[in-house]
């Protein structure tokens, strides 16, 4: 199997059209025609995780996130960025990243199984005319308090702590759950009369307005929520490319507290 072989079996079911405009998603890094025995799974193309997929002995990375995503004028040892693309190329490997187009068609719904929802809709549509496929998910859920709601998640996303902005003891009705940054869709969650949202990266500013408005926000961490991706990826390559040899990095918080 070649690289861009399996490309376009990813394609069938998560291509690359469906990622949001702003967005960069496909192959960042080598080339289709490169032979394939191994993909390593990670939500970032981080330095230790690009040194554990060459020592793999993998040619593909596949990740969430995309490690170019604004300008890249230079390639050089001294950018960050710069830094991992001549790695992955000094190790004959490809970079295919998953981002948005991963979100609208599996990771809200993936986060809404996950959390237990019943018969989710799509938190904030961006194809209206692609069966209304969007970021996130919301859902009526038994009522239950706003503490008891995110010990759920804390458990559900196996992450080691939640930041909760709200009243422990707010009753929950109405659930949403976008994974990743989801400072962008609190007003989505409050126009489908969420009463609490899980999701990520929630800064102070966002997180006491949120709470003031009557949506309830519990921060269960960015990659804590999207490692989802690395669980969904593993599944889908043994079902849809079994020869192939797949390593997935070790789950583990880009972070420690004290």
């Amino acid at each position: 199997m070649t690289i861009g072989e399996l490309i376009d079996i990813i394609q069938e079911e998560i291509p690359e059209s469906s990622a949001l405009e702003w967005d960069n998603v496909g192959l960042l890094v080598g080339g289709r025609g490169s032979q394939l025995h191994g993909v390593y799974l990670a939500v970032d193309a981080t330095d230790a995780v690009i040194r554990e997929a060459a020592q793999a002995g993998c040619e593909l990375l596949l990740t969430h996130h995309p490690l170019i995503f604004g300008g890249c004028r230079r390639v050089t040892e001294d950018d960050i960025v710069g830094r991992r693309v001549i790695a992955l190329i000094e190790h004959g490997m490809s970079l295919y990243a998953m981002h948005t187009s991963f979100d609208v068609e599996r990771m809200g719904s993936l986060a809404a199984q996950r959390i237990g929802l019943k018969d989710p809709v799509t938190l904030d549509v961006t194809q209206p005319d692609n069966g209304g496929k969007g970021i996130g998910c919301v859902a009526r859920i038994r009522e239950a308090s706003l503490a008891k709601v995110a010990a759920q998640a804390r458990e559900a996303f196996a992450v080691s702590s939640v930041r909760v902005f709200g009243d422990a003891d707010k009753p929950v009705r109405v659930l949403a759950v976008s994974p990743g940054s989801g400072k962008s869709e609190v007003a989505a969650a409050l126009r489908a009369g969420a009463d609490a949202l899980i999701t990520g990266d929630i800064d102070h500013h966002t997180g006491i307005d949120a709470a003031a408005a009557g949506l309830a926000v519990i921060d269960a961490g960015h990659y804590g929520v999207e490692y989802l991706y690395v669980e969904y990826m593993q599944q889908f390559l043994k079902e849809h490319a079994p020869r192939l040899s797949v390593v997935c990095e070790k789950k583990q918080e880009p972070f420690w507290q004290i």
